[in-house]
């Protein structure tokens, strides 16, 4: 039974029409969906930012744009993880790749064989790193959401006289009374308080 990632929508990107024509082919026979085509790093990243695919595999040198400048601008934005194809092995090339945020590198020519674990490791560390950034972006949000609960405590304590557990249990009575979340009581006690202090 094939997997999900094995039918992968890959948009491949090189100078040289039958190498494209080879690299479609090997693809289509491994399973993968190919579903753009480009000469340039240029044309790539503008067919990458309308089709969304899972990934872009790109020749390193191309005109207007090499490989891996576009597999920069893709990676930065998040698009879709770069493997980048190349008939050269200079560690300069490799280094730049490297600070490009490329997730796969395969020297020319290559066997059919030698494509796939190179693609799906590509997709795994993609799908990896979205997943880490998605849990940063989570504890990011909490501390936020803490520090505006710890503040909004305060100015109750503060403006109240109530104890902390009383404070806290005001907001949270006040959050599930009006369906709101306790970022959001939080933020109205701030306001308030804000407007208040002005006016006074």
């Amino acid at each position: 039974m094939e997997s999900a990632s094995r039918r992968a929508r890959i948009i491949i990107a090189d100078d040289e029409s039958i190498i494209r024509m080879d690299l479609r082919e090997m693809l289509t026979h491994l399973g993968y969906d190919v579903v753009g085509e480009a000469a340039d790093g240029r044309t790539a990243i503008e067919l990458a930012q309308k089709l969304h695919p899972d990934l872009v595999v790109l020749d390193i040198k191309m005109p207007d744009m090499d490989g891996i400048e576009a597999a920069e601008r893709l990676t930065q934005s998040r698009i879709a993880p770069v493997v980048l194809l190349t008939a050269y092995s200079e560690q300069n090339l490799i280094e730049r790749a490297k600070r490009a945020g490329v997730s796969g590198y395969l020297v020319k020519p290559f066997r059919e064989s030698e494509l796939m674990p190179v693609i799906e490791l590509a997709l795994a560390r993609f799908h990896d790193l979205q997943g880490l950034e998605n849990e940063v972006e989570q504890l990011k949000d909490a501390l936020e959401t803490r520090k505006l609960i710890e503040r909004a405590k305060g100015i109750l304590m503060e403006v109240h006289g109530l104890k902390e557990a009383e404070a806290f249990n005001r907001m949270r009575r006040t959050s599930m009374d009006n369906r709101k979340s306790m970022r959001e009581v939080a933020e109205a006690i701030l306001l308030t308080h804000q407007v208040e202090t002005r006016s006074s």
